[in-house]
């Protein structure tokens, strides 16, 4: 509504409005759905994907076990932010699930080592051994019998995951990187209020 552009908060626009017109109370609430779609999405891959990997490190040989938490440690010794620069710029433009699946993707090693200290310790419980004598396979293990012990442990890395990925969005989308600013997301709201405070429009 380009004849109610960058107004400050009031009755009719309880947030104000940008420099294009567009009510910021009605962007935080539409914004917020991108956001925390990114957060959930990336916070199930990042879980899933350290689920995998550090119970098949667990159950793995010793040298098998030792290659695979020495990969992990070289990946939790890259930044972060730049390792989701490298594989988003491989998939081409970014978008909400691409992103989601790359902050997903590189988020899942934290994870992945409490799994793997966790399965040392209940591989060699009766009722794992119980079930390997029955002939039962790794991921029919992970699902029934292991995954149910793991989740306490990992509950709250979890939640710290979900908060981290809306955190990167934000950040990638401030700094242009991230969705289109056509996309609004919180981080895209960010972007556009960059330069607000010079031009006065301090709501924003």
């Amino acid at each position: 509504d380009l004849a109610h552009t960058s107004l400050p908060p009031s009755r009719a626009f309880w947030f104000g409005t940008d420099a294009m017109g567009r009510d910021i109370f009605s962007m935080i609430w539409y914004g917020g759905r991108i956001s925390l779609f990114t957060g959930f999405a990336a916070a199930a891959v990042s879980t899933l994907a350290g689920i995998v990997f550090g119970a098949g490190s667990g159950f793995a040989p010793r040298w098998a076990d030792a290659l695979l938490m020495r990969l992990t440690e070289i990946l939790l010794s890259i930044p972060g932010l730049l390792l989701i620069l490298l594989l988003q710029g491989t998939l081409g433009k970014p978008n909400v699930v691409s992103l989601s699946l790359v902050i997903g993707a590189t988020g899942w090693t934290g994870i992945a080592k409490v799994v793997r200290t966790e399965v040392l310790r209940l591989r060699e419980s009766g009722f794992v051994a119980a079930a390997q004598c029955m002939g039962g396979g790794f991921f029919h293990i992970l699902r029934r019998h292991l995954a149910p012990n793991l989740l306490p442990s990992i509950l709250f890395m979890v939640v710290m995951n979900v908060r981290s990925a809306i955190l990167t969005e934000s950040t990638l989308s401030f700094l242009g990187l991230g969705l289109p600013l056509e996309v609004i997301s919180w981080g895209s709201m960010l972007s556009l209020a960059e330069t607000a405070l010079l031009s006065g429009a301090w709501w924003m």
